[in-house]
C-alpha cells in the first residue's frame, strides 16, 4: 500500500520532508502520495513540524 510506502520513504529520511519529496524518494506519484498522507494524517502516524513539510510521528 502506498501509506507503507511513503511512511518508510519518511523514516529513512530522517528528517522531515514536502510531498513532493516524499514521491520522489518513494518512487510514487504525487497524487497517491497526497492520498496516503491523508490516511496517515487520519490515523495520525505523521506530524507536521513546519508548513507543508511532514515527519513521522
Amino acid at each position: 500500500m502506498s501509506a507503507e510506502k511513503v511512511l518508510a520513504a519518511m523514516k529513512a529520511a530522517g528528517e522531515p520532508m514536502s510531498a513532493g519529496q516524499i514521491a520522489e524518494a518513494a518512487g510514487i506519484d504525487r497524487k497517491e502520495v497526497d492520498k496516503a498522507m491523508k490516511v496517515l494524517k487520519t490515523e495520525e502516524k505523521i506530524v507536521s513540524p513546519k508548513r507543508c513539510y511532514w515527519e513521522p510521528k
